[in-house]
Parts: structure tokens; C-alpha cells; sequence
């Protein structure tokens, strides 16, 4: 408890400290008229600090009398308008930090009146350039070239080094909470699932440029997800003529055995190979910029290594082991084309293919007490291939004014899971093979139009969006001798969802004020049908109408402190997955099974930022609190007469997840600077009481559960000569509340090194992840009649070494 009481202490005075926003370069642009409403070309505008009177920046207005100055630092100026024969005029401007782009008002100058004064008024512009935290303290972005300590590896590793970021068997929490929707390039797409997150430790981070962290989404995006939002942005180069980037990466994973198999099964794989090559081109001449980025990521991974210990109220003691050695290789490949029909009109067309194949070779056996009697050995072969295709065009207006845009955009996705399990169960007296099949082909087409306009003191947003999406499925059980599979549980079932959404977004901003307003509104209808032979699921479904709100409120104390309070109305429905009837078989004696009764969890939050700049680094902070209605889990149940355990899916009732966050970043030297960030959080969930339908009725209820966990991470950067840069960095993880039990504490650190070669056009790098093989999952489990302990030696060790030229 020494180290979570200083982690706590650590953050309690982190926020307490005053904070100082940044900014960064804008644009603003604007019109020059007579006072008869005529367009003056060639006239001077002219932006000059208002504390020296120094010249920033100029530009002359063009032939319809409009103007852009760009790249100017939010603060206060003076701008000056003049042409030969007209009076000059200068105005108070200040430039403010929230929307992109800024349309001023027309000034009109009169014609030799030195007594006529035009009043231009406030103006305020915004960066195009943020640092890690927005100023508007609701979004957090980071590049993934700068991770060098887990370069290399699949999007989820690079993951795990950012700010209030903790993965839990594969999944992404943020701040304690695993309902996070995932984008790639701001759309919901198969490759990491629509409102859900699947896929992310196959997709290779070398295809990834940044990842954006977005805990207060405002109401342009998708009300699913109530943890928030993490946006993946995919490299992509618009440099002129040819330019790219390849790359190799090589690294090896399981350097010896971490715990000893138990007896009679297969060797753990060992010296893991893992190949990721890496291609990225781009042509831009004229009017046309061509794009290409190819990855392929080959892996083999000791996936799962868990050990459990399971005791039941009558006495009975089963030791199990789950084995999973895994071969993977995912191919992601994006290309499009971006036509400039014209200064205001642009048209990009790009296509993205994805192909997962996966193969397990799994082992797990089952012995009694003490391990003196095997009671069943579970071998299966895992035999999957996940197809991914995907289809999209996007058209943008771009009006005269700066920043007015309209954006129309179309996108079609079709994703196949063709997945096949082949089992080989030996009892002490019989043996027997088992198998299943699924097939699912999920096909999605997404419509919307987005429209922005400037305003005079920040911007408006408006929007719609409509998504139809269809995933039949298909399972066929081919039980043998003994089996624990349920044939009868097999057959067809199709998902059906329509989803059209409008939505508004007002952004506002003075001198000490800022505001964010925004409303989404969603109609969504879930229908699922399932085949009607099915032993104890029948066709089922849901419909809405919600509003989801978002606000933000902003007060800027002074040059060096910023406040805001935000609010958001989010909700998680159901994934597909969450509500399919087959019973999953990774398991041979804790099964899962989804639930097509699963509802929609709707969740409230708020959350107070304060942020401070200074020229060597910034401190931010947050306190945060989330309340969920019918919050989704799993349930583990057992069947009176047997001794298997079935996790099903529920809504348990109302959570709650409150806590305090904050991020360090510092610059020491120029060879040194480090960045630490930590996250307090205290977890509920109220008493509840649920029945499981599945195999049969069974009614289960729990107290009332709370625990006060956290994370945190210390990144330290290394800038040495010729080149070479370093990072190590450590994490740790507090215990944690889970559904019926709890996770242990956990810690790793990784390291990694960089260095330029071939004059800046090449660069090496080394790394190592988990470097004292620390990270191991430990768990506890309470259900109604059995209890049990889960340890996961997992691969969490892996080397790897990597060279990318560009060119």
C-alpha cells in the first residue's frame, strides 16, 4: 500500500498546482469591401503584436477582396487594413484557441473620411497545432513514432505506455472502464469492431501515425462508448512528388518458461518470432495525390499460459491449466487517391483490405486437488480467418470564407469471420473429437454530411449520419464422445441495426470565456432473430429514441490558467458478440455465452480539467465521475449437478467510477525530460440481482462491491548526441475491482532505443518490453457455489529490432 499511497499523494498535489495552456499557429481570414459593398483587391492587411507594436504577419487581398493570414499565435494584436486612397484603419484583435479556422466580418473602408472609423471586432483564432493536451483539455493526442519503447509491436502494446490507458485480457480501459469505442481515421470500421474494440493486438503499429484519447466526445461523434473515445489516425503523406517509407522489424518473445506446464501436455512455445515489414507511398503532382500504406505483421505468441485453482462449496478442488500457443498474421493494406477538382472542391476515393489469420494450438488439463488424479485433458486447434474490406469516398466544399466547409462521406464495410475449432477431449476412460464451425458476414454502409461555419466568435457544427448494418451468422456443433458441447445450441441467428443520427455543435469564445454546446439525437433499432429450434433463446430486440447532450465550459483565469467542466450523455449498446446465443468453447469447463436480452447501458458523466504551459513542459489535471444505468458484465454461474461454470452477459444494474488524473510533462535539459501521468479512481458496482437463462434458468445476486484503485506511468526521454534517442519506461497498476472478484497488482518497465543513420533518412531502433518479466494477471473470482484463483503467465517479454529508410 506504500507505493498507492504516494501515487495518491502524487496526484492530490498534481492538481492542486496552478496550470498555464499553450498555443500554436492559426488562420483567419476575412473581406475587404468599399463602403458600396465592393470587393477591394490588393489591400494591405497587416497583424502587429499589441504589446510592441512588432509586425507578425501580412498578406494582401486577392481579386474578390479576400484575404488569409495563417500561422499566428493565439494572443492579442492589432490588425491594420489599408489601401491607397482609403483610410487606414486598426483594430484590438484577439486570437483566441478553439475553432481551426475564422471568418471576420467585412470591413468596409471609406474613401478619404479620416472622421469614419470601421470597428472591427474581436476576432478570435485557433491552433491547427496542439501539444499532447488540447487547450481545450478534452482530447489528448500522441505519436506513436515517439513510443520507441514499444516500437515494433501491434497497436495495443504502443497503447499501454499512454496516459490513463490499462489493458485487461486484451481489452482497452480508460480510467478503469472498458467501454471504449475505437475509430480508425475518425470511422468506426470491422478492424477493430463498431462500438467495441476487437482486433487491436493484430493491427501493426508501424501503419499508425497517432492515437488520439478522447474522454468528453462532443456530439459530432457517436454517442456509443461511455469510457470515451480512442482514434487511431493511419499514416498518410502529401509531400510533392514520390515519397515513402519502408521499414523491417524483427523480434522474439518468450525467452524461457516463466511456470512449468502442468504434466501430460504440449511444450509452451519458446524464442517467439515476430516479422513485421512495412511499406508507405505517396505521389502528389497537380491536382492528384496518390496514397499506399502496406503492413504485415507475422506473430507467434504464447497467448494465454492460465493457470486456476477452482473450489466448490461441496469440497471439490479442480486445477486446470489454459495453453494457447498462437500463430497470427495480419495484412492491412490502405490505398486511395485525393483529387483537387478545384480550390474548393476535392473528392478522395481509398480502399482498405485486412486479412487475420489465426491459429491456436491449445492444451488444458484438469486435475483433482492435489493434482494426483488428471481428470480430463482439452486439446483444440483454433483455425480462424477474419477478412476485412472496406469501401469510402468523401467529398469536401470548401466555401470562400476560410474554415466554412461541407463534407459528404460514404462508407461500406464487409467483414467475414469464417472460425473453426476442432477439440480432442480424453476423459480417464473414453475419448472423443469435437468441432464447430462459424461463419458471420457482417456488412455495413455508413452515410453522413458534416457542415462547418465560422463564426464571429467561434463556430458552429452540424451534422447527419445513418448506418444500416446486417451480420447473419452461422454455427454448426459436431459434438463427440462425452462431450461438453451443446449441439443443440447451434444454428442461425441474424443482427440487424439501423441507426440514423442528427446532431448540432456550437462552439463559442471570448477573451475569458469559452463554451461548448452540443446535442445529438439517435434513433436506434436492434432486431435479432434467432433460429427458432434454439433451446433457449428466441428472437429479441430493442428500439430508441435518446438525446445525448455534451457541454463544455471554459474559464480562462489569466495568460497562465485555464478551468473546464465538462458534461456527456453516452450510452454502450450491445455488440453483436455481447448477444450471440453459441455458446465459445476457448474454455472447456468456463464457458461463455452472450445474451440476446442485453440492453443498453446509458451513462452520465462530468469532469473538471485545469491546465498550465510553461516554456519547459505542462501540467494538466482532472477530477472526473461517471454513473452507469444497466451496466453490461459478465455473470459466472454454476448448474446444480455439474461442475461447469457459464459466463453469460448481463446488466447488473447501476455503477459508478469517479477519480482524479493527471499528467506531468517536463523538460529538464536538452538531453533529458520526462513525462508522468497517474490515475486515482474508485470503482462501484451496486447490489444485483440477475438470472441466467443459459443452459438453464439460474438466478444469481451479489453485494454491493467498491474499491479504490489507480495506475501510473513514468516516461523518461533521452536526447543524446548523434542522433540516438532513449526511452524507459515504468508502469504500475494497481488491484482492481472486476465483476464476482478482483485483478492483483501488476508492474513492467520497457526500454528502447533509436538512432538516425543515412543523414536523417534512415533509423534503427532496439527494444524490450517487460523487462524483468513482471506483468503477470492475477485474479480472483466469487460466484454462487464456487470460488476460484486465476494466474496468467502470458508472453509480456518480447525483443525486437527495427530499421525504416524514408525516401
Amino acid at each position: 500500500m506504500g507505493k498507492f499511497r504516494l501515487l495518491f499523494l502524487f496526484i492530490i498535489l498534481s492538481f492542486s498546482s496552478v496550470i498555464k495552456a499553450q498555443v500554436s499557429s492559426v488562420t483567419v481570414s476575412g473581406l475587404v469591401t468599399n463602403t458600396g459593398k465592393a470587393a477591394l483587391p490588393y489591400t494591405s492587411v497587416i497583424l502587429k503584436s499589441s504589446k510592441d507594436n512588432a509586425f507578425v504577419s501580412g498578406t494582401i487581398t486577392n481579386e474578390e477582396g479576400r484575404y488569409s493570414l495563417t500561422e499566428v499565435k493565439p494572443g492579442n494584436y492589432q490588425i491594420e487594413v489599408s489601401i491607397s486612397g482609403y483610410d487606414t484603419y486598426s483594430q484590438p484583435l484577439f486570437v483566441g484557441s478553439l475553432s481551426e479556422f475564422l471568418d471576420i466580418p467585412p470591413v468596409e473602408l471609406g474613401q478619404h473620411l479620416n472622421d469614419k472609423e470601421t470597428k472591427i471586432e474581436e476576432i478570435m483564432l485557433t491552433s491547427d497545432k496542439k501539444n499532447e493536451v488540447s487547450n481545450q483539455l478534452d482530447k489528448k493526442t500522441y505519436s506513436v513514432a515517439d513510443n520507441i519503447s514499444q516500437a515494433g509491436g501491434s497497436v495495443l502494446q504502443s497503447m499501454q505506455n499512454l496516459p490513463g490507458i490499462t489493458v485487461q485480457d486484451g481489452k482497452v480501459q480508460l480510467r478503469g472502464n472498458d467501454r471504449v469505442t475505437v475509430l480508425i481515421d475518425g470511422k468506426q470500421t470491422a478492424l477493430t469492431g463498431f462500438g467495441s474494440q476487437t482486433g487491436l493486438d493484430n493491427i501493426p503499429s508501424s501503419a499508425i501515425d497517432k492515437i488520439e484519447i478522447i474522454n468528453n466526445p462532443s456530439s459530432k461523434y457517436d454517442a456509443n462508448g461511455n469510457a470515451g473515445i480512442i482514434n487511431i489516425i493511419m499514416k498518410k503523406n502529401k509531400q510533392n512528388g514520390w515519397n515513402g517509407k519502408a521499414g523491417l522489424t524483427l523480434g522474439l518473445g518468450s525467452l524461457w518458461e516463466r511456470k512449468q506446464n502442468l504434466l501430460t501436455i504440449r511444450p509452451q512455445y519458446k524464442t517467439t518470432p515476430k516479422i513485421n515489414p512495412s511499406i508507405s507511398l505517396n505521389y502528389r503532382k497537380n491536382k492528384i495525390n496518390a496514397f499506399l500504406q502496406a503492413d504485415n505483421l507475422y506473430t507467434e505468441t504464447l497467448n494465454k499460459n492460465e493457470y486456476v485453482r477452482r473450489i466448490y462449496d461441496d469440497g471439490t478442488v479442480i486445477n486446470s491449466q489454459l495453453k494457447r500457443n498462437r500463430n497470427t498474421n495480419f495484412l492491412t493494406t490502405k490505398a486511395g487517391i485525393d483529387w483537387n477538382i478545384n480550390s474548393q472542391n476535392t473528392l478522395t476515393i481509398s480502399g482498405l483490405y485486412g486479412s487475420e489469420k489465426i491459429k491456436d494450438r491449445g492444451d488444458q488439463p484438469f486435475f483433482n486437488g492435489d493434482f494426483s488424479q488428471r481428470l480430463r485433458l482439452w486439446q483444440f486447434l483454433e483455425d480462424e480467418l477474419k477478412t476485412t474490406v472496406m469501401a469510402t469516398a468523401s467529398y469536401q466544399h470548401k466555401f470562400k470564407e476560410a474554415g466554412h466547409l461541407l463534407n459528404i462521406g460514404f462508407n461500406y464495410t464487409f467483414h467475414r469471420e469464417d472460425e473453426k475449432y476442432f477439440y480432442d477431449n480424453f476423459l480417464p476412460s473414453s475419448a472423443g473429437t469435437d468441432a464447430f464451425k462459424l461463419l458471420s458476414d457482417e456488412q455495413v454502409y455508413d452515410f453522413n454530411i458534416d457542415y462547418v461555419k465560422p463564426l464571429k466568435y467561434g463556430r458552429i457544427e452540424a451534422g447527419i449520419k445513418l448506418r444500416n448494418r446486417n451480420i447473419p451468422t452461422n454455427m454448426n456443433f459436431i459434438p463427440g464422445t462425452n462431450s461438453v458441447i451443446d449441439a443443440n445450441a447451434g444454428g442461425w441467428a441474424n443482427y440487424k441495426e439501423l441507426i440514423p443520427a442528427v446532431y448540432g455543435n456550437y462552439v463559442f469564445e471570448n477573451k475569458k470565456w469559452e463554451a461548448e454546446l452540443g446535442l445529438r439525437m439517435e434513433y436506434v433499432k436492434i432486431q435479432y432473430d434467432v433460429n427458432p429450434n434454439h433451446p433457449t433463446y428466441s428472437s429479441n430486440g430493442y428500439n430508441y429514441t435518446q438525446p445525448f447532450p455534451n457541454l463544455r465550459l471554459a474559464y480562462k483565469l489569466n495568460d497562465h490558467n485555464k478551468f473546464s467542466v465538462f458534461y456527456n450523455r453516452r450510452v454502450d449498446r450491445p455488440n453483436e458478440v455481447d448477444i450471440r446465443i453459441f455458446p465459445k468453447y476457448d474454455d472447456a469447463e468456463i464457458i461463455k455465452v452472450g445474451n440476446p436480452g442485453l440492453r443498453p447501458q446509458f451513462a452520465n458523466s462530468i469532469e473538471l480539467g485545469h491546465k498550465y504551459n510553461w516554456d519547459s513542459g505542462y501540467l494538466y489535471s482532472s477530477v472526473y465521475h461517471r454513473f452507469s444505468n444497466g451496466t453490461i458484465t459478465r455473470i459466472s454461474s454454476i448448474v446444480p449437478g455439474s461442475n461447469l461454470i457459464y459466463a453469460v452477459f448481463q446488466n447488473a444494474g447501476r455503477s459508478y467510477n469517479s477519480g482524479i488524473e493527471a499528467i506531468w510533462n517536463q523538460k529538464i535539459s536538452p538531453v533529458y525530460s520526462f513525462n508522468i501521468n497517474g490515475n486515482v479512481y474508485r470503482n462501484q458496482i451496486n447490489a444485483f440481482t440477475v438470472e441466467n437463462l443459459y443452459p438453464q434458468p439460474n438466478t444469481f445476486s451479489a453485494e454491493k462491491q467498491t474499491a479504490v484503485s489507480g495506475n501510473i506511468k513514468f516516461n523518461n526521454t533521452f536526447k543524446f548526441s548523434k542522433g540516438i534517442n532513449a526511452q524507459l519506461t515504468a508502469v504500475y497498476l494497481a488491484p482492481d475491482i472486476i465483476p464476482q472478484g478482483k485483478v492483483k497488482g501488476r508492474f513492467s518497465m520497457n526500454l528502447g532505443v533509436k538512432k538516425s543513420i543515412q543523414n536523417g533518412k534512415g533509423e534503427v531502433f532496439l527494444n524490450a518490453t517487460d523487462l524483468f518479466n513482471t506483468l503477470v494477471m492475477k485474479k480472483q473470482i466469487q460466484g454462487s457455489g464456487f470460488r476460484y484463483t486465476s494466474d496468467d503467465y502470458y508472453e509480456t517479454q518480447v525483443i525486437r529490432l527495427g530499421y525504416s529508410y524514408k525516401f
